[in-house]
C-alpha cells in the first residue's frame, strides 16, 4: 500500500456525493487509478454503512468494499450552507459525480445547468435508475427492480423455473462502469474543447445492454428468449456438467475445442458423428450430446479434468465457491486482493495498466469529519 497518490488519473479532483453503489463504485475506480476523491456523505452517512453483519470497526462490509481511495466529509445539501460549501468544493473540481433523484439538486439551485455556467469545464456525472424523462423518467432505480424490468431476470434460471434474480448486483456495478467510461471520454473531449459536460449512466440502460446475446437473437427471429440454465443459448456444450468428483463447467466454442474435448474424454469419433460436426448441430443437438457427455465425464476427476483441458486449450473451469475463488493462487497472483493496516481487505482494480497501475493508499472512510 502506498499513501501517494499516483496513476493515469493523478491530478483528476472528483467530488463523490453518490450513495449506495453504483456512483460509489465509480469513484472507487477512479480513486484507485490516481484521481482525488471526495466522497460527501449527508450527517446520516451513506445507507450502506449499515448494510451488514458483518462490520469492520462499526461499518459494514458492503460500504467498505464500494469506498477506497476516498478522503471523507459529511455535508447536508439540503441547506444553504452545505451548498455554499459545495460550491467552494466545484471551484478547483473535474468531475462532480451523484446520483441524486432527478430534480433534486435543480431544486436546490445546483443541478448541471447552473453549475456548468458557473464552472464551464466541469463533468456533471449523473447516475439514474431511468433517465431525466420519458415514460420512466425521474422514477428511483434499484438494481434488483431494474434486473426484473429489464429483462434479466427472464433469461436467469433453469428451464421452466421462475425468473431468477443474478446473485450479483450486476446492473449497478456495470453501471458504475458506464458512468466511468463516460467520465473519461468527457476528459478526453474537454482537451480539445475546453468545455465540461453532462454525462448520464442510468440503470435501465445499462440493464438492456447486458442483454447480449439475448436481444441479438430476438432482432433476428422475433423469438421471446428463454431460461436456459447454465447452458448458452446459442452454443453447446456450454454448460456444467457433473464429473466423478465435482461439477466442472465446459465453455466449447468451436470444432477444434470440441474434438480435443473428445480425445481427451477417450471418445475422439464423436466430434465426427453427423449431429456434433458443427456449432449448429451441437446446438440443434444438444440434449443427446449432454447426454454422452455427461456419461464419459463420470469416469473422471473434475479438477484433473479442467486442468489437463485448459492446459490442452478447451476453455473450462471448476465451479467453485467464494472463499475458493478468492483463495485461488492465481487470484494472488494477479493482485486481486488487497489489505491495508486497518483490518481491510478487499478486491482489487481489474484494470492493469503497464506504467500507471492502480494504488491502494486510502481505506474506506472511517469517521466523516465536517
Amino acid at each position: 500500500m502506498t499513501t501517494t497518490a499516483t496513476g493515469a488519473l493523478q491530478g483528476l479532483k472528483v467530488i463523490d456525493v453518490s450513495r449506495i453503489l453504483g456512483g460509489p463504485y465509480c469513484g472507487q475506480i477512479l480513486g484507485d487509478h490516481g484521481a482525488d476523491v471526495l466522497k460527501i456523505e449527508p450527517p446520516q452517512g451513506d445507507d450502506t454503512r449499515t448494510w451488514g453483519p458483518p462490520f469492520l470497526n462499526g461499518v459494514a462490509s458492503y460500504y467498505l468494499g464500494l469506498n477506497r481511495n476516498k478522503r471523507g466529509m459529511r455535508l447536508d445539501l439540503s441547506q444553504p450552507d452545505g451548498r455554499a460549501s459545495l460550491l467552494e468544493l466545484l471551484s478547483d473540481a473535474d468531475v462532480l459525480l451523484e446520483n441524486f433523484k432527478t430534480g433534486t439538486l435543480e431544486k436546490w439551485g445546483i443541478g448541471y445547468e447552473t453549475l456548468s455556467e458557473r464552472f464551464p469545464r466541469l463533468i456533471h456525472c449523473r447516475v439514474s435508475g431511468f433517465g431525466a424523462d420519458g415514460p420512466l423518467g425521474g422514477l428511483p432505480g434499484y438494481d434488483a427492480a431494474i434486473q426484473a424490468m429489464s429483462g434479466i431476470m427472464s433469461v436467469n434460471g433453469e428451464a421452466g423455473s421462475e425468473p431468477l434474480r443474478v446473485g450479483l448486483p450486476v446492473v449497478d456495478m456495470v453501471t458504475g462502469l458506464n458512468a466511468v467510461i463516460g467520465i473519461l471520454l468527457a476528459v478526453n473531449e474537454r482537451e480539445r474543447s475546453g468545455k465540461g459536460q453532462f454525462v448520464e449512466a442510468a440503470l435501465y440502460d445499462s440493464g438492456l445492454s447486458l442483454l447480449h446475446p439475448h436481444a441479438a437473437n430476438w432482432f433476428l427471429n422475433d423469438k421471446t428468449p428463454v431460461r436456459t440454465g447454465n447452458a448458452h443459448p446459442n452454443i453447446y456444450p456450454y454448460d456444467s456438467f457433473p464429473t466423478r468428483t465435482s461439477p466442472i463447467y465446459l465453455a466449447v466454442g468451436n470444432d477444434r475445442q470440441f474434438q480435443i474435448l473428445c480425445k481427451v474424454l477417450g471418445a475422439p469419433t464423436l466430434a465426427y458423428e453427423n449431429e456434433f460436426l458443427d456449432a449448429g448441430s451441437r446446438s440443434a443437438n444438444r440434449s443427446l450430446l449432454r447426454e454422452k457427455l455427461t456419461t464419459l465425464l463420470q469416469e473422471f476427476d473434475g479438477e484433473t479434468l479442467t486442468e489437463r483441458l485448459m492446459q490442452e486449450g478447451v476453455p473450462c473451469a471448476p465451479i467453485l465457491d467464494v472463499k475458493s475463488a478468492l483463495e485461488h493462487p492465481h487470484s494472488a497472483h494477479r493482485e486481486m486482493l488487497v489489505s491495508m493496516p486497518n483490518g481491510y481487505r478487499g478486491i482489487g482494480s481489474p484494470i492493469k495498466l503497464s506504467r500507471t497501475p492502480a494504488t491502494y493508499r486510502l481505506p474506506p472512510p472511517d469517521d466523516i469529519g465536517e
